[in-house]
């Protein structure tokens, strides 16, 4: 696979190592109630490498995406399909707005195509109105409405987008 490395902006697109899982669930934390335990990221980082992604700014872990391939029903239709699911993606806050999340996600769906993935999907809280604006922007569309997806009890959209 080749990423798409941005670093006139100041900051490098990669695949995550082992070593970066800390720097990753310490990102992880800061954003999500919900803390999963070392063996979930390193099984992740495992199986989906090319599809686990940091983002590296001066020698430090500024963000992430994490994905999986799964076998379901595609979203705009009743075909079985292989999907990408994007576990979870964050920008630490002082990293945003420089597109960071955008290149994580769009080099993760170059890597989902590798695997085979026909379309992708991800959650998203509905109060998260600039994720939506991006997601909207790069092609994902809103299928439905998961209701108390959150440990908190807000909704999430689920959002897919097809692979081409």
């Amino acid at each position: 696979m080749k990423i798409e490395h941005v670093e006139e902006k100041g900051y490098i697109i990669r695949e995550a190592t082992q070593s970066d899982i800390s720097e990753v669930m310490h990102i992880n934390r800061f954003f999500f109630p919900k803390n999963s335990p070392p063996y979930f990221f390193l099984q992740l980082q495992s199986n989906y490498s090319k599809a686990f992604l940091v983002a590296e700014k001066d020698g430090k872990v500024v963000g992430y995406i994490m994905c999986r391939v799964e076998y379901g029903r595609t979203s705009f239709g009743f075909r079985l399909i292989k999907k990408g699911h994007v576990v979870s993606i964050a920008v630490l806050p002082e990293y945003r707005r420089q597109g960071i999340g955008k290149n994580l996600l769009l080099n993760a769906e170059n890597a989902l195509k590798e695997y085979g993935a026909k379309e992708v999907i991800l959650e998203v809280r509905v109060s998260n109105i600039p994720a939506i604006k991006l997601y909207e922007k790069l092609g994902y569309e809103k299928i439905k409405v998961l209701k108390s997806y959150y440990s908190d009890g807000e909704d999430a959209y689920l959002m897919a987008k097809k692979l081409v």
